[in-house]
């Protein structure tokens, strides 16, 4: 039995509904992808500044200052990394 133009008509709207429906899916999928991304590189780079830190302080005296530095620097980049992670807003 052949269709109806009336049942093409409604096969067709469901057809665009579906994509529709899918793309965004695709879409909010790729977006949270970046973000975990992004929070994952952060958290190596502030695992990176602690490591750093922990090889300075463990140095001369002198390596005090350096030691603090990356502490600070590790300190901001794990609050980048949890920032980013949780979707809040970026930080420069």
């Amino acid at each position: 039995m052949a269709q109806s133009k009336a049942d093409r008509s409604a096969a067709a709207k469901k057809a665009a509904a579906t994509r529709k429906r899918n793309q965004a899916q695709q879409k909010a999928t790729r977006q949270q992808a970046g973000k975990k991304a992004a929070a994952s590189r952060q958290r190596k780079d502030a695992a990176g500044h602690v490591g750093k830190a922990r090889k300075t302080a463990g140095s001369a005296a002198g390596g005090v200052t350096s030691a603090a530095k990356s502490a600070g620097g590790a300190a901001v980049s794990a609050g980048k990394s949890v920032a980013s992670r949780v979707g809040g807003r970026k930080r420069k």
